[in-house]
């Protein structure tokens, strides 16, 4: 017997038919003699029409009465789930983030999971009870509900794995796992049968959609082995098996050789800033990140240009799209400290990425991706690295063909 958590997203919970076959899913986890809690999203497009009520209720409005009406999508959910198994014989019930309860720190909307208590959640369990959780929500100190910010309904399922010692979190999605890149884009894209934390965080934070980055990092943190299936299933058939997402080691265990390249990742809601002519002195760029640094904008490919002038350089940069406007007002806003001539911006632009762990012991990964862009023409404007990832900045309209040329060029085309 195993303890499983199972996690359904929005398109999962999008009707009662939907619903009815994410009980049959879990039932059938029951039948083979499991103990299972289940961590569920709001239905798609819930979450997005409550914040709209909110925001005609108060364009200003209050984040803690904000997080109530927001978090009742996932409540809604985790009750009818539970009914529906009742319905089909599994005896189950709904315990919200207040009941259990999940605690949470910092600010309402982007709260963080400080703890949880499994002590009548295990017991339940025990006893052959389903427990149906809503994602995204927990309660804060002062007793009052908070919620982990979007897509936090994935770090909830990881966050009650770790909790209770469970031998396996599932993460239902759309998608049937983890492919080498988009399969939208390249049609021979692999799915992968095990990614390393390392690699599926990188992937995460540079673009692919499958995993929120924060489920990802408390997974890597607590080990907790996360496998992404999808719950579009006909009839009674059982769900393929995913990919999953495991420690190094027990990659090891099950490849002796593994593949230079895992994926590569792509993300369209990139901006690039150019700070011109800032002076070259000790503290100029400090000037300019600072302001960004305390708004909370990431920065990323930050590259310090030979200035035109004598004593003058041009800074460029990377920041979210959606945070583009409010970059360059906040350094506007600081145009005397820094000393800069102008700002150029362009968010018509596209961040590519390789990711590998291999590449930790391989050399020429880089070089191979600049070669293989090169010679379709494809420019260059930012490169950033880290141990296992190689990403660049380049136009926006040549996502899809560079994305399928470093596909090919790192051998990962199925055959």
């Amino acid at each position: 017997m195993a303890r499983i958590v199972m996690k359904f997203g929005g398109t999962s919970m999008a009707g009662t038919e939907r619903i009815r076959t994410v009980a049959k899913l879990v039932a059938r986890e029951v039948a083979n003699g499991n103990e299972v809690a289940v961590v569920v999203s709001a239905m798609a497009g819930e979450t997005d029409r409550l914040v709209n009520f909110c925001r005609e209720a108060n364009p200003r409005y209050d984040p803690a009465e904000y997080d109530v009406v927001v978090a009742a999508g996932e409540q809604v959910t985790s009750g009818l789930l539970a009914l529906t198994l009742q319905a089909m014989g599994t005896p189950a019930r709904s315990w919200l983030g207040w009941q259990l309860p999940i605690r949470t720190e910092e600010a309402h909307a982007r709260a963080r999971i400080a703890d949880i208590d499994t002590g009548a959640l295990g017991a339940s369990m025990a006893k052959g009870e389903v427990a149906v959780i809503p994602g995204f929500q927990g309660m804060m100190d002062d007793g009052r509900i908070s919620t982990l910010g979007r897509g936090g309904s994935d770090t909830s399922a990881v966050a009650v794995a770790a909790a209770l010692k469970a031998d396996r979190c599932d993460i239902y999605t759309d998608v049937d796992g983890v492919y080498t890149t988009d399969p939208r884009i390249v049609a021979r894209a692999r799915k992968l049968d095990f990614v390393t934390y390392e690699e599926m965080l990188e992937l995460a934070s540079v673009g692919a959609k499958v995993l929120q980055t924060r489920s990802v990092g408390l997974a890597m943190k607590e080990g907790v082995r996360v496998q992404v299936l999808s719950s579009f299933v006909e009839g009674d058939e059982a769900p393929k098996k995913g990919t999953m997402i495991v420690s190094d080691e027990e990659i090891e265990e099950h490849q002796m050789e593994r593949q230079l390249i895992t994926g590569i990742a792509h993300d369209k809601n990139e901006a690039k800033v150019i700070v011109t002519r800032v002076p070259d002195k000790p503290g100029a760029v400090a000037n300019i990140f600072g302001p960004l640094a305390a708004a909370g904008i990431n920065v990323d490919m930050i590259i310090q240009n030979v200035g035109r002038e004598k004593g003058e350089t041009d800074v460029t940069f990377t920041v979210p799209a959606v945070d583009l406007l409010r970059s360059i007002d906040l350094l506007e806003a600081a145009k005397d400290k820094i000393g800069f001539n102008r700002i150029i911006s362009d968010d018509k632009v596209a961040k590519i990425s390789v990711v590998g762990v291999g590449m930790k012991s391989h050399a020429g990964v880089a070089s191979t991706m600049f070669r293989a862009l090169a010679d379709r023409g494809i420019n260059i404007q930012a490169i950033s690295t880290s141990e296992i990832k190689v990403s660049v900045l380049i136009d926006e309209d040549e996502t899809e063909l560079a994305v399928r040329v470093l596909h090919t060029a790192y051998g990962l085309d199925a055959d």
